[in-house]
C-alpha cells in the first residue's frame, strides 16, 4: 500500500545532529496523512515555508489539520486580563500579532497562504490553549502532535515548537510512537486520547477556546499576499528561506537592517565610545535616544562578543508605561527583554535564569527593563549584586536617579553607562547633579530642540503666552511661601537639596502648585480654546491635586484643576475628552492615546503622566495650564507636542502665565523675581517659536513695568 503511514521508514527518534527534523520527519508523515493534530506551545506560519513540500501534498489529499497553541502574552496582555478584560479577545489579540509578524517575512506568507483552502473548506481547525490556576493565566508549553492515515497513527512528542527556530535553529529531538508497532502502541495511543482530551476541553487545569473565525481574515489576506510574491526558490532545509538571528547571537542587543540610524545619533554613540562608554546624552524630546541607546548597547554587545563575552544590559526608567515602551524597541533589536516590576516573582526566577544562562554560554547577552522604584528595591539589588559579568546600565531620564535614596544604589560594578535626559541638571539641586555626573560621566552629546528642529526630527512650533493674574487671597500666600524659601536659602547658603523629603522641596512644590491653580486660568482657556475653532488634537497639562488654598484652615474645598477643566470641555464646549493621570490603569491609558489618535477624542487632559518619554505625535495644541518654572518640566512638555506626525507641520503651545495682580502691594524683591522665573521660561519657549517677535510684543509692557528688559 503506497503513500501510507505503515510503509514509511521512520526511526524511533529523531536528533539535530543526526540529520534534518524537518527533512526526514515532517514532512514524509505529513505527505501521507489524511489528518495532522498539533498541541504546541507557539505556533507560527513559518514553519510552513519549511515544510510546504509536505503542506501542499496533504492539501491535496484531502487532509484536516487541528492545532492547539498557546499564544505569546506580553506583559501589557497580562496587565490587561488582570485588570478585568475580556480574556478571549485578549489572547484572540496576542495570537493575531504572533502571526502578523510571521507573515512580515514573504515565506511565511506563502506558507500560511497555502491553508487558505483548508480553512475555505472547514478543514483546519485552531483552538487556543491557556493554564488556569489560583486565579492566575499562564502559558501552554507542551508539544505533542499525532499524524493519522485511514488505517495508522504515528504520534510524537518532544522539545519541538512549531516555529521556524525550533524546527531548524535550535538543537532539538523528538521521540516516534508507531500504532503498528507493538512496542509503541499504548504511548501512540495515549497521545493521542491526550490531544483529544485537549481539543474537547477535557484537561484539568487547561482551557482552550476556538480562533479559527478570528484568523480566518488574515490566512485569506497572507493566500492573497503570496499570489503577488512569486514563486519561492528551491528551499534548502540545511539553511532557511525566512531571516532568522544566528544562534551565536541568542540576547545579544542587535542593530535591525531596516533601521535608518541619524548622522547626530552615531555621533552621539561615536562621542561615548571615545568617553570609554561613559557620559550623558543631552538630547531633546522626540530626537530618538531610546533607539541611539540601543544602537549603544549593540556596539558594545558585538565588541564583546567577538572576545568572547557576554553582555547584560540593565535599562532603568522612571514608570512602568516607559518600561513596556523600551521593551517594544529592545525586542526590535532582537532580544526578548525581562521586565521586572510589580511582584518580584513575576521577574526575579526569569533573571536568575539568564545570570545561569550566561555564566554557561548558554546566552550571549541579556537585556532587563526595570523602574526606578524596583531597581532600588532591596529584591533587586540583591540579584544584580550576584552579577560578576560585564554590565551596562542604562537610565532613561536620568536625572531621576539623581534623588539620595536612589544614586546610592547605582552599581560601580557597571563597566558602561549611558545617561538619557534632555535636561540632566537637577533643579535647585547641585549635590544631585553631581552624583549623576560622578556616576555616569558628563554630557558627551548635546542636541537642543533648535537643532533638532532644523535636523527635521522635532517639527516647528508657534508659541503664545497667556498673562493671567492672582487674585488677592493667592496673592497673598505666595508672598509668604516665598519669605520662607529665602529664609531657608539663606541659612543653607543656597546648597539645600530639595528632595521630596525636605522642608524646602516641600514649599517649592507649593509654591509652583499655587502658580498652576491660579483661579484667573479657567476663563482664560475657555477663550483660549474657543478662539482656534474647537479643533482636535488637544492637550491640556493641568496642575496635580487641588488648589493650595483647599488646605488652609477653614477654606472651602475646591476641586481639582483637571476636573474642573474636564466640565469646561466636555460640558460647556462640548467637546469628547478623557483624562490621563497616575490612576489611569495602563490599559485604560493606551486606549486613551489612541482614541486620541483616531480622532474620537479631542482632549485630553493630563497631569503629569504625559511629560515623560510617552509618545503622543498626533498632538498638535499644547494648553500649559500647570506652570512650573522647572526647566526639565516644561522642556519635556513643549516636547510632547512637537513629536512628527503625517499632515503635522506646526504645533501650537499656549502657555498661562502668572503675575501678580497691580492692584495688590508686594515687596518690589517677590514681585520682581516671581515675574523673572515667568518670563525665564517664557524666553526659552519664545526664542525657537515661529512667531518669536509676536511674543516679545506682547511681553514687552510686562518686561517694561518690572523692569526686566535684560530677559
Amino acid at each position: 500500500m503506497s503513500g501510507s503511514l505503515r510503509l514509511t521508514d521512520f526511526a524511533e527518534d529523531y536528533r539535530s545532529d543526526r540529520g534534518s527534523v524537518v527533512d526526514e520527519f515532517y514532512v514524509p508523515a505529513l505527505s501521507v496523512s489524511n489528518s495532522y493534530d498539533r498541541a504546541v506551545g507557539y505556533f507560527t506560519a513559518s514553519v510552513l515555508a519549511v515544510i510546504g513540500e509536505g503542506v501542499e501534498e496533504f492539501v491535496r489529499r484531502g487532509g484536516n489539520m487541528r492545532i492547539v497553541a498557546s499564544p505569546y502574552l506580553l506583559p501589557e496582555d497580562v496587565a490587561e486580563i488582570e485588570s478585568g478584560y475580556e480574556l478571549r479577545a485578549v489572547m484572540e489579540r496576542a495570537a493575531i500579532r504572533d502571526m502578523e509578524r510571521a507573515i512580515e517575512e514573504p515565506s511565511a506568507a506563502r506558507g500560511l497562504g497555502k491553508l487558505g483552502a483548508l480553512v475555505a473548506e472547514g478543514r483546519l481547525d485552531i483552538k487556543l490553549a491557556y493554564v488556569t490556576s489560583a486565579n492566575r493565566i499562564g502559558m501552554y508549553h507542551e508539544k505533542i502532535g499525532v499524524f493519522r492515515d485511514e488505517r495508522d497513527l504515528v504520534a510524537f512528542k518532544g522539545s519541538v515548537n512549531e516555529t521556524l527556530s525550533g524546527l531548524i535553529g535550535n538543537f532539538e529531538s523528538i521521540e516516534v510512537f508507531r500504532s503498528w508497532d507493538d512496542r509503541d502502541r499504548e504511548r501512540a495511543l495515549r497521545i493521542s486520547r491526550h490531544f483529544d482530551d485537549l481539543w474537547e476541553d477535557r484537561t484539568a487545569r487547561l482551557r482552550v477556546m476556538p480562533f479559527t473565525e478570528a484568523a480566518k481574515k488574515l490566512i485569506e489576506r497572507s493566500g492573497e499576499m503570496a499570489a503577488g510574491i512569486g514563486e519561492p526558490e528551491d528551499i534548502a532545509y540545511d539553511g532557511a528561506p525566512i531571516t532568522v538571528a544566528p544562534e551565536i547571537n541568542v540576547g545579544m542587543l542587535t542593530i535591525p537592517p531596516e533601521l535608518q540610524v541619524r548622522e547626530y545619533q552615531k555621533r552621539a554613540v561615536g562621542n561615548w565610545f571615545a568617553k570609554q562608554g561613559r557620559g550623558i546624552l543631552r538630547m531633546a524630546t522626540g530626537t530618538g535616544k531610546t533607539l541611539t541607546a540601543l544602537s549603544a548597547g549593540a556596539q558594545v554587545a558585538k565588541i564583546l562578543h567577538k572576545a568572547g563575552e557576554p553582555l547584560l544590559t540593565v535599562v532603568v526608567a522612571p514608570y512602568q508605561h516607559l518600561v513596556d515602551q523600551w521593551a517594544k524597541d529592545v525586542e526590535w533589536f532582537g532580544v526578548s527583554p525581562i521586565l521586572a516590576y510589580e511582584s518580584t516573582a513575576s521577574w526575579f526566577g526569569s533573571a536568575s535564569h539568564l545570570f545561569d544562562a550566561m555564566a554557561l554560554d548558554a546566552s550571549h547577552g541579556g537585556v532587563i527593563i526595570t523602574t526606578n522604584k524596583t531597581f532600588g528595591d532591596v529584591a533587586f539589588q540583591k540579584i544584580l549584586s550576584r552579577y560578576r559579568g560585564r554590565l551596562l546600565l542604562i537610565a532613561d531620564e536620568a536625572h531621576n536617579l539623581g534623588a539620595r535614596h536612589v544614586s546610592s544604589k547605582l552599581p560601580e560594578s557597571a563597566e558602561f553607562r549611558l545617561g538619557l535626559s534632555a535636561t540632566p541638571e537637577r533643579w535647585f539641586d547641585d549635590e544631585g547633579t553631581a552624583a549623576l555626573t560622578d556616576y555616569f560621566g558628563h554630557v558627551v552629546f548635546e542636541m537642543g530642540i533648535g537643532e533638532a528642529i532644523k535636523a527635521g526630527a522635532l517639527c516647528r512650533y508657534t508659541y503664545m503666552p497667556v498673562i493671567v493674574e492672582l487674585d488677592e487671597e493667592e496673592t497673598e500666600l505666595y508672598v509668604e511661601i516665598t519669605e520662607k524659601i529665602a529664609r531657608i536659602f539663606a541659612a543653607q547658603s543656597g546648597s539645600e537639596r530639595t528632595d521630596e523629603d525636605t522642608v524646602l522641596g516641600a514649599l517649592l512644590r507649593k509654591r509652583s502648585n499655587l502658580l498652576g491653580h491660579a483661579r484667573a486660568k479657567l476663563p482664560a482657556l475657555k477663550r483660549e480654546i474657543e478662539k482656534r475653532g474647537g479643533g482636535w488634537y488637544q492637550l491640556l497639562y493641568c496642575a496635580e491635586g487641588r488648589h493650595p488654598l483647599s488646605y488652609e484652615d477653614g477654606a472651602p474645598e475646591e476641586l481639582a484643576q483637571i476636573d474642573l477643566v474636564l466640565d469646561l470641555v466636555g460640558n460647556q464646549l462640548h467637546m469628547p475628552a478623557a483624562r490621563y493621570t497616575a490612576e489611569t490603569k495602563r490599559p485604560e491609558r493606551r486606549q486613551v492615546l489612541q482614541r486620541f489618535a483616531d480622532r474620537e477624542l479631542q482632549v485630553v487632559a493630563s497631569m503629569r503622566c504625559l511629560d515623560e518619554g510617552v509618545d503622543v505625535p498626533a498632538a498638535r495644541t499644547a494648553y500649559l495650564l500647570a506652570s512650573s518654572t522647572n526647566p526639565r518640566q516644561f522642556i519635556q512638555r513643549r516636547g510632547r507636542v512637537l513629536r512628527q506626525a503625517p499632515g503635522k507641520d506646526v504645533a501650537d503651545i499656549v502657555d498661562f502665565i502668572v503675575v501678580p495682580p497691580e492692584s495688590v502691594a508686594m515687596r518690589d524683591t517677590t514681585e520682581r523675581s516671581m515675574v523673572a522665573r515667568e518670563l525665564a521660561r517664557v524666553t526659552e519657549f519664545a526664542h525657537l517659536a515661529e512667531n518669536e517677535a509676536e511674543t516679545l510684543d506682547i511681553l514687552r509692557p510686562l518686561r517694561v513695568r518690572y523692569g526686566l528688559l535684560d530677559i
